[in-house]
């Protein structure tokens, strides 16, 4: 199975943001025909005050990003992981971070809203707090791609172990991973939790990143970027370079099955108390 990863610039101009997605869509489609195409994580609105995060938000199924997504992957006939969408929640004053994933038909297959939220004080003392703004998800997901078992993960998810051996005891042997990780803890962590990851869960990943700079409210914030792809071993795979733009690779489901059966973790996991 041939998979994307597109990386892109955010900013709070959200039919911008559409445009961006459209064209490195089409641009990898022309290109490399992927069977699978993840975008980053908030790739619709990235930045600016809550007001505009607000008027940016969809009620899902339906709106301009969900409706986007679902035309191009039936428009060119691809799977494609819609990273995250912010999404209005009725009863609710904040939004929830929400993956929607569609089939080559354009139908709606999985959705997952991000479950640990990014509250942090970063190196810099730059203050993260997202459970103001998002309600975070209680539940993991996953969906079929022609068999090969996708699991749904969000950015700050990558740092919590417990999720994808959930994901993995599900069947997952891919695992999406859109991002949006600051520039401070991606230069050092953002590479060795995937490799980790992945050689943990014994499963690709397909991370999909936004790179440079956004503006929250009046501070400007940089993201990391070098979205990549990872194999069951921990080899990088494919990597994208610096700025906006994507990168492929193949997954092989028959990779999955020698790592497993090489190393077979599953079944070596034992229940702690």
């Amino acid at each position: 199975m041939k998979v994307a990863a597109i990386q892109m610039n955010s900013g709070a101009d959200k039919s911008a943001n559409l445009d961006q997605a459209r064209g490195l869509i089409e641009d990898v489609v022309a290109k490399e025909k992927p069977d699978w195409i993840c975008l980053p994580e908030v790739f619709d609105h990235m930045g600016g005050d809550r007001a505009q995060k607000r008027a940016a938000a969809e009620t899902l199924p339906g709106g301009p990003a969900y409706k986007l997504m679902s035309g191009l992957a039936r428009t060119h006939g691809v799977f494609i992981h819609a990273g995250s969408i912010l999404e209005k929640i009725e009863g609710e004053e904040r939004l929830g971070n929400t993956t929607v994933a569609f089939d080559r038909d354009g139908a709606e297959v999985a959705r997952y809203r991000k479950i640990h939220m990014f509250d942090i004080t970063a190196p810099d003392g730059a203050q993260y707090n997202e459970s103001a703004s998002y309600k975070p998800g209680d539940a993991i997901a996953t969906y079929d791609c022609e068999g090969v078992t996708v699991g749904c993960s969000i950015c700050y998810d990558l740092r919590f172990p417990n999720l994808f051996q959930a994901l993995a005891d599900r069947g997952a042997e891919m695992i999406a991973l859109p991002a949006a990780f600051t520039l401070q803890t991606g230069k050092d962590h953002w590479e060795v939790l995937i490799r980790a990851r992945a050689i943990e869960t014994e499963a690709y990943f397909c991370a999909s990143a936004q790179t440079g700079t956004h503006m929250q409210g009046n501070e400007p914030r940089a993201t990391w970027g070098h979205s990549m792809i990872v194999d069951p071993w921990g080899h990088v795979t494919a990597r994208a370079s610096d700025g906006v733009g994507w990168t492929a690779g193949r997954v092989d489901i028959e990779r999955v099955k020698k790592v497993r059966a090489m190393i077979p973790v599953a079944k070596h996991k034992k229940t702690l108390s």
